[in-house]
């Protein structure tokens, strides 16, 4: 698809911000587990969404948007470093107990604002350590948060009346109500009572929906009431909450007088959870070839939207390539903040995609997920070309993503130059991640064969 487009929207100069422009503020709305065709605006004709079909109106609609990695916790490591997660040390998702985490040596996008004038708050799912509010490992107060209210990993016992949420170290006991919507009004609450109303800042909004245990209001469910199936209603009911959530926030912004001068984007986490055939994970990929853990497009494609008003034209759709970790860079870009030059930044700025101009990637899209299919492991995307890699690195697909947008047509044997060129580049920036992460991490631990059929992450 070809970006509706005016070119009346002259960007920053340098990318930065126009002269005389307020510090905007920013907030990241990230959810978990939803399918790339999970939204009336990405084409689901049954699911009710109504806030988020809004939003798509007010600002750009990416239909290429990926997020990091297969799986949870690695994609939410690369949204707040721009790091690719083997690079950045979150290489798996992260049981409750697990050494895994994400290093206090990383250097993430609330430290950086924090340290550049911003109030920051995070409210929702977590996951990015094994020791949850514990001093064994930095939780997100160490990570830049003024402000959080989280949990390790999921809601517990399920999205309804949840009880293992922190609040700035505190065990906050049994919540009555759904998790999204609590998380949301939680965000609202800091907004208008909590936050230095003298600084720009920056809210992260991680819900736990649509994932596992899946727990929908009835409200929610009932514009499904004739499906017979009890897991579609539940599934689809769970989209419902989460965008009743996400309109929670947005009226928040609004009753503030916050909307013009604050940057919202909206994304998820992986694709959908299980099989799409029973039970509660009835996610849609919208015809994507595989589903979670995958890196196939149906593991890593997911929703991808962004409202900034006067520098986003509204109604915009694009099929630029970007992904989760573009998030930090395109943030310290837009507030004229240096990115860090110690380390390698896998993300670029987004901005010009604002204007469906194409970004220039000195490091390829890349991903590898520990649990993915063993014949999907890994993968690399240079423009419209996509290598796949086996979990031995032996063994390679390749597709024209463009044009075969679900992978049904492998080019491997057809294009053996094209073939040889990508796999170069791949093991370059394999190896270059392997450098520059901890590898002893996940050396000790070899990955699974495949994944369970029953994961909780």
């Amino acid at each position: 698809m070809i970006a509706i487009r005016l070119s009346f929207l002259v960007l920053l100069s340098s990318l930065g911000l126009l002269p005389g422009a307020q510090t905007p503020n920013i907030v990241i709305f990230l959810v978990d587990d939803m399918g790339w065709g999970d939204l009336g605006c990405y084409g689901n004709e049954v699911i009710h969404s109504p806030h988020l079909d809004k939003f798509a109106t007010e600002g750009i609609r990416f239909t290429q948007c990926y997020s990091a990695c297969g799986v949870c916790s690695p994609s939410r490591s690369s949204i707040l470093t721009g790091r690719t997660p083997y690079r950045n040390g979150v290489w798996r998702w992260i049981p409750g107990g697990h050494s895994c985490h994400l290093r206090e040596s990383e250097i993430t996008l609330p430290e950086v604002l924090r340290d550049n004038g911003y109030d920051t708050c995070h409210v929702g799912k977590w996951h990015l350590n094994g020791h949850f509010n514990s001093d064994k490992h930095p939780q997100p107060n160490d990570h830049g948060y003024n402000h959080w209210m989280a949990t390790q990993n999921n809601a517990a016992p399920s999205h309804k009346n949840p009880n293992n949420f922190v609040l700035n170290g505190k065990r906050m006991g049994k919540l009555d109500g759904f998790s999204a919507p609590l998380v949301a009004r939680e965000g609202v609450r800091w907004l208008k009572d909590v936050r230095d109303r003298k600084k720009p800042f920056l809210l992260s909004v991680w819900t736990h929906e649509p994932h596992l245990p899946i727990e929908s209001a009835e409200e929610f469910m009932k514009p499904y009431a004739g499906i017979n199936d009890e897991g579609i209603r539940q599934y689809n009911g769970n989209i419902t909450q989460l965008d009743h959530a996400f309109g929670i926030v947005m009226e928040g912004l609004d009753a503030l007088g916050l909307r013009e001068n604050t940057i919202v984007f909206f994304t998820s986490d992986n694709g959908p959870e299980g099989r799409g055939t029973k039970g509660r994970t009835r996610g849609s990929t919208g015809g994507l070839r595989g589903r979670k853990r995958d890196s196939h497009e149906g593991g890593i494609r997911v929703a991808g939207l962004v409202r900034w008003p006067g520098k986003i034209m509204p109604g915009s759709v694009s099929d630029v390539p970007v992904i989760g970790s573009d998030i930090f860079s395109t943030v310290l870009d837009i507030t004229d903040i240096p990115l860090p030059d110690d380390r390698t930044i896998d993300g670029v700025s987004m901005v010009p995609a604002f204007d469906d101009k194409q970004l220039t990637r000195p490091v390829p899209l890349f991903w590898r997920t520990r649990i993915a299919p063993a014949a999907s492991h890994a993968a690399l995307r240079i423009g419209d070309w996509k290598l796949i890699a086996n979990q031995a690195f032996d063994k390679f697909q390749l597709y024209e993503i463009q044009r075969d947008w679900r992978e049904q047509n492998d080019l491997a044997a057809e294009k053996p130059a094209k073939l040889a060129e990508m796999k170069k580049v791949f093991f370059e920036v394999l190896d270059g991640i392997e450098k520059e992460g901890p590898s002893e991490w996940w050396k000790k631990e070899p990955p699974r064969k495949r994944a369970p059929k029953n994961s909780r992450n």
